[in-house]
């Protein structure tokens, strides 16, 4: 893998606990925030993180698995993608 950091975004309706399950889930697989952004816009949460793991060992799959079965019981979308990644899909 050529980064260690990934975009991971949150979309859903707003309720109690998304911040605290999502973060719960990364703290399991030691992934720190380096910057995040939330918002509301009336009851649509959304949040777009850039996270950072220190592991060269790095199981991604697993990590993007468990983000999304968070992501179902909370009743939100979670995406995790590599920086990389994330970049070249997103360049004009």
């Amino acid at each position: 893998m050529s980064s260690s950091r990934f975009i991971i975004t949150v979309i859903g309706i707003d309720k109690v606990g998304i911040v605290a399950g999502i973060t719960q889930t990364m703290a399991q697989y030691n992934v720190n925030i380096v910057d995040i952004s939330q918002t509301i816009m009336d009851d649509l949460f959304t949040m777009i993180m850039l996270a950072q793991i220190a592991e060269d060992n790095f199981d991604l799959s697993a990590f993007q698995q468990a983000m999304s079965e968070k992501g179902t019981a909370l009743g939100v979308e979670v995406k995790v993608q590599n920086e990389d990644a994330f970049h070249f899909m997103h360049r004009i």
